[in-house]
C-alpha cells in the first residue's frame, strides 16, 4: 500500500477554503452527521486565515486535484508542559482510499508536531468506524484513551454557563 508518486501534501491556502468546506461536508455525510455541518466558507476563512487563526489544514492532491485533507490545531498539556497537536478531521475521498494518502497526511502532521516540539498527537474517532480504528491502532500504534470520555457544551449551553 504505497502512495502514488503524484500525491502532494501541502498547507491549505486562503484559496482552498471552498475545497476544505466541500471535503468537510463529504466527511460529515460519511459520518452520518451532515445535519451538524453548518460551517460556511466565510466561517472557515476566518478560522483558518483570519486575524487569529484557530486551526490549520493540509490538502492532499493527486495529479493536482484535491483528494483529502487534515485539519488540526494546537492544545497544551500541563502534565507534559508542551503543546500538543489535535487532529480535528482527516478525510480521503473514497476513490482514493487504501493508497497511503491518509498515512501521508498523518506523517506530515507528525513532522509538524516534531518541528513544533509537541508532546502529543491526539484525535477522536467514532466508535463504529472500524476501518479507521484498525488503521490507527494496528498501523500507527495509537492507543485508545478508554479511561477518558469526551464532554461537550453546545453554543446554547455555553451561553447559559457564561450568563451564570
Amino acid at each position: 500500500m504505497t502512495a502514488p508518486a503524484a500525491i502532494v501534501i501541502r498547507p491549505a491556502t486562503r484559496g482552498d477554503v471552498a475545497t476544505v468546506l466541500a471535503l468537510v461536508r463529504e466527511l460529515a455525510a460519511y459520518e452520518k452527521l451532515a445535519h451538524e455541518a453548518v460551517a460556511t466558507e466565510d466561517m472557515l476563512a476566518r478560522g483558518l486565515f483570519g486575524p487569529r487563526a484557530y486551526a490549520e489544514a493540509l490538502i492532499a492532491e493527486a495529479h493536482g486535484a484535491p483528494v483529502g485533507f487534515a485539519l488540526f490545531f494546537h492544545t497544551f498539556s500541563t502534565f507534559v508542559g508542551k503543546p500538543g497537536l489535535y487532529l480535528e478531521d482527516i478525510y480521503v475521498r473514497p476513490a482514493h482510499r487504501r493508497r497511503g494518502i491518509g498515512t501521508l497526511l498523518l506523517r506530515e502532521l507528525a513532522r509538524i508536531a516534531l518541528a513544533r516540539d509537541c508532546g502529543r498527537m491526539e484525535w477522536a474517532v467514532l466508535d463504529w468506524n472500524e476501518p479507521a480504528l484498525a488503521f490507527y491502532r494496528d498501523k500507527l500504534g495509537a492507543r485508545a484513551m478508554s479511561e477518558w470520555t469526551v464532554e461537550r457544551l453546545d453554543r446554547a449551553r455555553i451561553e447559559v454557563l457564561a450568563a451564570g
